[in-house]
């Protein structure tokens, strides 16, 4: 079973910047694809990053794009999010989430585990 740890979420300033790491430990992780979704108090779990098994491809969100980059360090076990020029609608608890395939998808439904969240808030 693969465990999924988010951290680095906290309150920043709009304009702000903040990076997520998500840990993962239990099973091998250089073969499967992540991705990373946000919810905000209310609504549903939405998109925002993904990537490939191999970092070679990447997609975002259309709110996100320019500003967020997802990343991966296979030999520790770790995805990233960088979030830059922050919005107060980028407030959101940010999962991310693993899929037991080399490929992403867009939907939250085609992913196998997910972290416990971490809380990011942007204060205009």
């Amino acid at each position: 079973q693969v465990q999924l740890v988010e951290s680095g979420g906290g309150l920043v300033q709009a304009g702000g910047s903040l990076r997520l790491s998500c840990a993962a430990s239990g099973r091998t992780f250089s073969s499967v694809a992540m991705g990373w979704f946000r919810q905000a108090p209310g609504k549903e779990r939405d998109f925002v990053a993904a990537i490939n098994w191999s970092g070679s491809n990447t997609d975002y969100a259309d709110s996100v794009k320019g500003r967020f980059t997802i990343s991966r360090n296979n030999a520790k076990n770790t995805a990233y999010l960088q979030m830059n020029s922050l919005k107060p609608e980028d407030t959101a608890v940010y999962y991310c989430a693993v899929r037991w395939s080399s490929d992403y998808r867009l939907t939250p439904g085609e992913y196998d585990r997910w972290g416990q969240g971490t809380q990011v808030t942007v204060s205009s």
